[in-house]
């Protein structure tokens, strides 16, 4: 028993005539009525009684006709679930995210690809480079969004495209007596204590903070480490230190917390966008694809 042997017997219980169905599914009568016969040979019943004036259903017709219209739209319905699946229309998603990508990237992005994908059903991990590169490399993230380089086991598997720039900004308490400057030299952090995340959760990003700070002929004192942006502004809103942040972090828009471009501008950080080179899923295609060019900071040129 096969689908053809499905749609011929629906067709030609819909017909009640052997010409017109075998027309209606665009082959010959001969082989038509061949196919029903083989069909009832092998259920071992009559589906179709036939004189030479008519063709009826018979009771076990009846009932097959029934169950093969269910068949077949199962059969239709698996076809098209295939296909979705194979444009990236349908399944799962599993995102990684560094905390930064939630103030412009992500969202926008999110919007988007659900906008274009809803049968997608995306999972959301907020989680630091170091970790994304990991599950990355290990399967159990299909796409991340973190700071670039890699470096590790992780960089000879995965694949990076730069979706953001930015320039680092200081991240101070709103009363801190170097609040009021609209910009700050480097140097004037050189004897503040600071709040940082611990190197091996981002070592590109935490290397490009250094470097600003030893350029200016000091090293930075780290007296309180936290994973997250959002943790780290908080404990610069407390007074604990200052910090270095990527300007995204600005959006975050605290009363308690300044930020303040430094003087000469910064490096530019990058957000890439991380999936396994040679992936052939296209659900990761499709959510790279929304990315734009990344545009170079406002302040780059100064």
């Amino acid at each position: 028993m096969n689908l053809q042997q499905l749609r011929y017997a629906v067709a030609l219980a819909e017909e009640l005539n052997f010409g017109r169905a075998a027309l209606r599914e665009g082959v010959r009568q001969p082989p038509f009525s061949q196919q029903i016969g083989k069909l009832e040979e092998e259920l071992g019943v009559r589906l179709f009684e036939r004189t030479t004036r008519q063709v009826r259903l018979t009771p076990a017709g009846e009932a097959f006709v029934a169950e093969a219209r269910m068949s077949l739209a199962h059969a239709a319905l698996a076809a098209e679930s295939a296909r979705r699946a194979g444009r990236g229309e349908a399944g799962r998603l599993v995102i990684g995210f560094v905390g930064s990508a939630t103030n412009i990237t992500l969202p926008r992005v999110l919007r988007r690809f659900r906008a274009r994908y809803p049968g997608v059903q995306i999972e959301l991990r907020e989680l630091p480079t170091a970790q994304q590169a990991e599950e990355l490399r290990q399967g159990l993230l299909d796409v991340g969004l973190l700071h670039a380089p890699l470096a590790g086991p992780a960089a000879e598997v995965l694949t990076t495209r730069t979706v953001a720039r930015e320039l680092l900004l200081a991240a101070l308490p709103a009363d801190h007596p170097l609040a009021t400057r609209g910009t700050l030299p480097a140097a004037a952090l050189a004897r503040e204590p600071f709040v940082m995340f611990p190197r091996r959760y981002g070592p590109a990003l935490y290397d490009r903070i250094t470097s600003v700070a030893l350029a200016a002929g000091f090293e930075p004192v780290i007296v309180q480490e936290a994973v997250q942006m959002q943790t780290i502004v908080g404990l610069v809103a407390a007074g604990i230190g200052v910090s270095i942040v990527p300007e995204s972090v600005a959006r975050l828009r605290r009363g308690d917390v300044v930020f303040r471009p430094l003087s000469p501008p910064t490096r530019v950080v990058t957000l890439d966008v991380t999936w396994r080179t040679g992936d052939p899923n296209p659900l990761v295609h499709n959510f790279r694809a929304l990315f734009p060019a990344p545009r170079q900071p406002r302040q780059a040129r100064a």
